[in-house]
């Protein structure tokens, strides 16, 4: 059965809330298991959609697990098949971060082109062209990545600075024989905290969090993981914080690291709201009124895509006209007619969207898009006089864990209710 969000008219949250692990840096760290000796213990795990589909693709390889309390241990000594299925792939990119694992540690491996959120072209290109100069022969044959070979280290240089590509290659070069430098890496927290659970079990790796990453591999000796903890995620963090600000309300939220959010946290010190961070709670203050602001998205350190859709919904309440461009997808203004539909007027040209604010928002029935899209609607129905429905849910599971709860526990009117039946 399908559910929807409705959502009344809050007019203040308040309270404070802990923020759940990182569904980004908990996917390539799972994926990365698949090239341990060991039993792998994962705390601080999200018990979100993404990471139950890449457990499911998992047990498909033959792997074996136990998930519970976001705590999970993991064991992939019975991999048996090294197939990705499409079923799975379809519904989640990520998956495709098992590529580079299987392919170092059993030489074969088939991949289902991905699938996950509808934003654009998001080509797998630049991972495989990596491979390839590893050593790897790679067909596509019947929608199916077929990657065979031995790999040995090599200098790759990505064309356009791509995360998940950076996390495949520095695995693939765990086990590869010889040095794999990377350059033009990604510097997100998810890469670093990647690159040092690989090096607390065994991989040489220099240049962790620069734009250079050398990994000396291993040559096919399986690693010795440590019992890790999940990082905090940044991008939950910040939808909590645009949800105190869109309320213009006082709430805290725990469980954070304040330095991987600074681009966030400038850019609501610009719109006027003051800020309090500690080693690991933040606080976001009432503003006096709402500025408006000018953001560019663009790879870590610079202000997230992710967080994107989310500053829109606050811009249309902000005195003034806003600008937000977006430098690195491709049809990511999807929530776009969902926020007008609500009363927002914003218009686009090309990568950029202009919001002319303050508007009043009245409660609609919306349509969530893609992940982040569905929580800027979320966002928007807080304000919206009367109610407002959001429907296909389904995404905004994929990567917030106890949403529901945890809006409710900021003193929002949020429930979720079974579509009718067609």
């Amino acid at each position: 059965m399908y559910k929807y969000l409705n959502i009344k008219q809050t007019p203040k949250l308040s309270g404070s809330i802990e923020i759940s692990g990182a569904k980004n840096a908990a996917l390539p760290i799972i994926a990365s298991t698949i090239l341990a000796k060991n039993d792998v213990f994962l705390t601080n795990v999200p018990e979100v959609a993404d990471v139950k589909t890449l457990l499911k693709l998992f047990n498909l390889l033959g792997a074996e697990y136990e998930f519970e309390n976001n705590s999970l241990k993991i064991n992939t000594d019975g991999i048996n098949n090294t197939t990705a299925v499409y079923e799975i792939v379809k519904t989640m990119r990520a998956s495709i971060l098992v590529l580079g694992p299987l392919l170092s540690r059993f030489g074969e491996c088939k991949v289902s082109l991905p699938g996950g959120c509808a934003i654009g072209a998001r080509p797998v290109d630049l991972h495989l062209k990596a491979l390839e100069a590893m050593g790897a022969e790679i067909k596509i044959e019947g929608g199916y990545i077929h990657a065979t070979g031995k790999l040995k280290g090599a200098d790759i240089i990505f064309d356009k600075i791509t995360v998940t590509g950076t996390e495949n290659i520095v695995m693939a070069a765990a086990l590869a024989k010889g040095k794999t430098r990377v350059i033009n890496a990604a510097k997100e927290p998810e890469v670093i905290q990647l690159c040092e659970i690989l090096q607390n079990a065994g991989v040489e790796i220099e240049g962790i969090g620069t734009n250079e990453i050398i990994v000396h591999g291993t040559e096919g000796e399986l690693l010795n993981f440590k019992e890790e903890r999940i990082i905090p995620d940044r991008i939950e963090a910040g939808t909590y914080l645009a949800a105190g600000a869109i309320t213009n309300s006082q709430i805290t939220l725990k469980n954070v690291i304040p330095s991987h959010l600074e681009s966030v946290l400038v850019k609501f010190s610009q719109m006027g709201f003051k800020l309090e961070a500690t080693e690991n709670e933040i606080t976001i203050f009432p503003a006096r009124k709402i500025l408006p602001t000018n953001i560019s998205t663009t790879e870590f350190p610079g202000f997230p895509t992710d967080m994107q859709a989310q500053f829109m919904a606050i811009a249309t309440q902000a005195e003034g006209v806003s600008i937000i461009e977006e430098r690195l997808f491709e049809n990511r203004f999807m929530h776009v007619p969902e926020l007008n539909r609500l009363g927002a007027n914003i218009k686009i040209q090309s990568k950029t969207a202009t919001i002319q604010g303050p508007t009043p928002l009245v409660g609609a029935d919306v349509m969530a898009t893609d992940l982040r899209a569905s929580s800027a609607l979320v966002l928007a129905g807080l304000i919206a006089k009367g109610e407002t429905n959001v429907h296909r849910i389904y995404h905004l599971f994929r990567g917030y864990e106890k949403l529901t709860e945890k809006f409710k526990a900021l003193g929002a009117q949020v429930e979720l209710k079974d579509e009718p039946l067609p």
